[in-house]
């Protein structure tokens, strides 16, 4: 492994997987995953806890986490990490592009080269281009850098096609979004903490001037939607087993009418040669809840 990721498959343990790398248009993938039920309703206090943890190592770079750590200065790797988020009134994203990076490292096994979160220096500052960009090893010669795009939006449907909206933003030569991104992780390369051989290697994939005619590089996305999925209290009024049935059956109905919208955007051409890997994820009351995490993990 040329960079390792910092979040385990045990993080996959705080959800239940309702669909797990269904096949979608083109050979892409679509995994549906639901928080854990506690008492009828989400448990995000366990998400929450997890979350605070991976803050710190999807805010900071690797040499900044490991130089704090030699120094023994761990309040500063949660001080530092927590600085960088917005306040939860005006920060209507940051939770998703947290949990996709959580999701790409812990299931996709796609080690972070760059967050976001990471090149910024102040709280309200606003950083343009992917919410993150991840090394995919496919085969021994073959990489992929997942870039990464996260919307949370009540309306399912909405969000997929905003996601897309930014992804085909993204790909627009004019623009040469995708040009600049590789751009950001050649010059933040030096902050990850690898072994030298290991350096070399990912100069050989990433750099332009260093490639080796031997390595295969693509670039594909990750793509993580939140959306709202209702829970009336007539409907918690159950026993907890029925309540688990019942939610469960209403997420997989809500995603198998949206695959055939999910499948009619992969056919446009300008997305066709790209691998896509969808992460999607249902919140009662969606910006409630986003607002009470961010807020959690702020403080």
């Amino acid at each position: 492994m040329l960079i390792k990721t910092d979040i385990s498959s045990d993080f996959l343990n705080l959800f239940t997987k309702i669909f797990e790398n269904e096949s979608l248009e083109g050979g892409n993938r679509l995994n549906v995953f639901m928080l854990k039920i506690s008492n009828n309703q989400f448990n995000y206090g366990n998400l929450s806890e997890e979350l605070e943890n991976a803050l710190i190592t999807y805010a900071l770079s690797r040499h900044t986490c490991n130089e704090l750590i030699e120094q023994k200065k761990f309040g500063n790797l949660a001080s530092q990490a927590r600085e960088k988020l917005r306040r939860a009134k005006s920060n209507t994203g940051e939770l998703g592009e947290l949990l996709l990076y959580c999701l790409l490292e812990s299931h996709l096994h796609a080690p972070k080269l760059l967050t976001k979160l990471e090149l910024k220096t102040a709280s309200n500052e606003y950083v343009k281009g992917a919410d993150g960009v991840h090394l995919l090893k496919i085969g021994d010669a073959s990489y992929q850098m997942v870039f990464g795009e996260s919307k949370l939006h009540g309306d399912l449907k909405s969000g997929i096609i905003s996601a897309f909206e930014s992804i085909k933003t993204m790909l627009d030569n004019d623009l040469d979004k995708m040009r600049y991104e590789v751009h950001l992780v050649n010059t933040n390369l030096l902050k990850e903490t690898v072994s030298e051989d290991s350096y070399e290697i990912l100069k050989k994939i990433l750099i332009p001037s260093e490639n080796d005619e031997n390595l295969n590089l693509d670039n594909s996305f990750g793509v993580f939607l939140g959306f709202d999925i209702s829970m009336s209290d007539d409907e918690r009024r159950v026993s907890n087993a029925e309540f688990r049935t019942n939610i469960s059956e209403k997420v997989k109905s809500s995603i198998n009418k949206i695959v055939p919208t999910i499948n009619e955007l992969l056919k446009k051409n300008e997305f066709i040669g790209y691998n896509f890997y969808f992460y999607i994820l249902p919140f009662s009351d969606l910006d409630k809840t986003r607002s009470e995490i961010i807020n959690r993990l702020k403080k």
